[in-house]
Order: structure tokens, then C-alpha cells, then sequence
């Protein structure tokens, strides 16, 4: 179903049914966005709004090279969630996969025998992308490369990546079987920080990592060179060329950015960083809802009531570039009516949130009420006042 909560309107006037006001910064900066002829595929996603603030074929897939690396983190972090992996537990460096993978690529210089705990192959995968590391990890927490990527494709399908795939945990060359998008990995970032945000910041973010002796720099392009940088994940290889899935979060607000086929690293570096400042600089953020604020409701079928408060699971602002007032509209969309029963929390509807001049965000909306399915007096007492609604 579809229905229009609110027709269009400015910035201005929708700023004053916002519930609490911000402070602006006015001061004077450059709003065109930075120059990214050199680079193929560009994303940049304000998560706190959902807006997309800038793309370039954004649903091209590519080679993700070591950003598949973030995915097999994904898998780790729900495993230990679900218990089935625990951070403390050992795993060692098989000799027969030793003979493949040790001081290949990127690498912990993990020997064959050498036993490892959880936490420090994730530290390894995460700071310095370790491809020995993946495959310890994979061979250990499933059993084998294959079992593991198996997990990586269902997480992928789960989060709705479906520009994605997955054939070895680490991003090493494939002949091409190995693929995302920018898109996708705004969905897996988006995942990996919303869900699991104290692993995020401990894996994610940092400087580097010493093992057996030996210090390695993370090469992440934005991390301690841009404020409030936490991650996440630089690749390269010759079939992929240079890529960086990032994120950057300042006063509350997130940005998720993905660069992706560059032909130079300091290209990739300088627009990474290029980007998060103008995502930053540019905009003008005000909030429109509240979390638990009704935004609108949706007719119930077979329920315990004929219908439901919809509302945000967190507050809803909208970015906006400084100095402009554009036309905003927003669309609620659902299929409906929303067949009972179902729980409090649960996702049942969108806001789409449409701002003259960039692409459409979608927002999840969530039941305000539980509501069980009607019972025989409750059903007869739904027939008669639909026949008078």
C-alpha cells in the first residue's frame, strides 16, 4: 500500500514540525562534491538519515578484493553472538593450508601448527587484513573454506545483498567469482556497525598490529587522518584494482562511503578522504521525528485491533545542502493491510523520504503496539465496522 503522509514541501517549513532544533555551523564551505573522474564507483550514505548523498554506478558489481574480508567479520561477530564461536577459543594453521597461504598477500606470517585465538585472527583479518589469518578462522569456526563462504552468501542473501558473492573469505583472485557492489556494502557496513557496535569498535579502527615481533601499519586512508574515522577496510589486487569500504561519525551523525576501482591508491586515499569532509560539510541535518514519535498508522487484518501506530526505531533527520531549500515529500509504503499477529518492534512499513535533487532514502518503520490475532468476537466486531469505515 501506498499513501502520502505529507505532500511536498521545503526544508524551511518541515524544519518547523521538527521536535527539537540543532544549531547550524554556517560557516562557508564548498558544496559541489569532490572531483571523482579518476574513480569508477562512488557511494556516500548518511546512515543516520538513510540519504544517499552522493553515488556513481553504485550497483555496478565489482571485484571487492580484501573488503570481502568485512564480510567474513560479519559471520565471526554473529557466530560468537549466537554462540557458536567463542573470542578466547584456538585455532590452528592446518600444514596443508600452511603450504598454500603462508606469507601470501597481506599476512599475519602465521607458521603451519601455530595456534591462535579468535580475537587475534580477527585483529589480524580487521587491522591488517591478513589473508592467512581468514583462512585459519574459516577452516576453524566451520570446518572448511567452503563451509565458511556457504555462511558468507546466507548473511549476504539475509542483509538483501543481491549484487554479491562470495568464494573465499579473504578477497584473494578469483577469475571474477568473487563480486559486490557499493550498494551491497553500504548494507554490510550498515549492518556491521548497527549490530554489533562494540565489536565494530574494537576490531575496526585501528592503527595496526604487532605480532611475533613484527609491526604492521593498518593502511586504511582516513583512520587517525580524519575526525571521527573508525574503519573499515581497504583492498587492492591487479583484477580489482584499489577499493575502501569507510566510515567516519561526528556529533551523532554516521557516514558510510565505498570507492571502488581506482587505478592508484593515492587517488582512492585522496577522495576517500575528500568525501567524508564534504559529507560532513555540506549538509545541513534537522530532525524530523522522534524515535517512538507516530509518523503515521496501518490497517490491521485479522487483529486484536483494525490498526497500528507506526514509527521510527530511532529518530529521522534529513540532510539537505547548506543554504538550499528544496522540496521534500515522503510516501509511506507497506503491504497491507499488515496480517496480524505480530510484536512490537517489528518492522512492517517505509518511510520514503524524497529530497528535490537526490536519490530516494527508505526508512524503516516499526509497530508501535503488539497485536495478537483477533478472536471470534473481535473478528465479527472487525466485519461490522468495516462495513461502516
Amino acid at each position: 500500500m501506498h499513501g502520502f503522509i505529507r505532500t511536498s514541501g521545503s526544508f524551511a517549513a518541515l524544519a518547523l514540525l521538527a521536535s527539537a532544533a540543532h544549531g547550524i555551523d554556517q560557516t562557508v564551505v564548498e558544496l559541489a562534491p569532490p572531483d571523482s573522474i579518476e574513480v569508477p564507483i562512488v557511494l556516500l550514505v548518511d546512515l543516520r538519515s538513510g540519504q544517499t548523498l552522493l553515488e556513481k554506478e553504485a550497483t555496478r558489481r565489482f571485484m571487492p578484493a580484501s573488503i570481502t574480508k568485512v564480510m567474513s567479520a560479519f559471520v565471526a561477530f554473529e557466530m560468537i553472538e549466537a554462540g557458536e564461536l567463542n573470542e578466547r577459543q584456538q585455532f590452528v594453521f592446518r600444514p596443508e593450508s600452511a603450504e598454500k597461504w603462508r606469507s601470501v598477500g597481506s599476512t599475519m606470517f602465521l607458521d603451519a601448527g601455530e595456534s591462535v585465538p579468535v580475537w587475534l585472527l580477527l585483529r589480524g583479518i580487521t587491522s591488517v587484513s591478513a589473508n592467512d589469518a581468514s583462512i585459519v578462522l574459516a577452516e576453524g569456526a566451520t570446518g572448511s573454506v567452503e563451509a565458511w563462504t556457504e555462511r558468507m552468501n546466507a548473511e549476504a542473501r539475509r542483509l538483501g545483498m543481491n549484487d554479491s558473492h562470495f568464494n573465499t573469505p579473504n578477497g584473494w583472485m578469483d577469475e571474477g567469482r568473487t563480486f559486490t557492489s557499493a550498494r551491497d556494502l553500504e548494507r554490510l557496513a550498515r549492518a556491521i556497525i548497527t549490530r554489533h557496535p562494540e565489536k565494530y569498535a574494537r576490531y575496526f579502527g585501528q592503527i595496526g598490529l604487532e605480532h611475533k615481533g613484527i609491526a604492521q601499519p593498518n593502511h586504511d586512508p582516513i583512520t587517525g587522518k580524519v575526525r571521527g574515522a573508525d574503519g573499515i577496510k581497504t583492498g587492492f589486487t591487479n583484477e580489482a584494482g584499489f577499493g575502501f569500504l569507510g566510515s567516519a561519525e561526528r556529533n551523532g551523525t554516521r557516514l558510510v562511503l565505498v570507492v571502488a576501482g581506482a587505478d592508484r591508491a593515492r587517488a582512492r586515499d585522496k577522495l576517500s578522504r575528500e568525501l567524508i569532509e564534504w559529507g560532513f560539510a555540506a549538509f545541513d541535518r534537522q530532525l524530523l521525528y522522534l524515535a517512538d514519535q507516530v509518523v503515521a498508522e496501518a490497517k490491521v487484518q485479522d487483529g486484536s485491533r483494525r490498526h497500528v501506530d507506526l514509527v521510527p526505531a530511532a529518530p529521522i533527520h534529513v540532510a539537505v545542502l547548506r543554504g538550499s531549500n528544496p522540496d521534500i515529500s515522503m510516501r509511506l509504503k507497506y503491504d497491507g493491510p499488515i496480517r496480524a499477529p505480530f510484536d512490537e518492534g517489528d518492522e512492517i512499513a517505509e518511510l520514503e523520504l524524497t529530497v528535490a535533487g537526490m536519490p530516494t532514502s527508505r526508512i524503516p518503520l516499526v509497530a508501535r503496539q503488539t497485536v495478537d490475532e483477533a478472536n471470534a468476537f473481535e473478528r465479527i466486531w472487525n466485519g461490522v465496522a468495516g462495513w461502516f469505515s
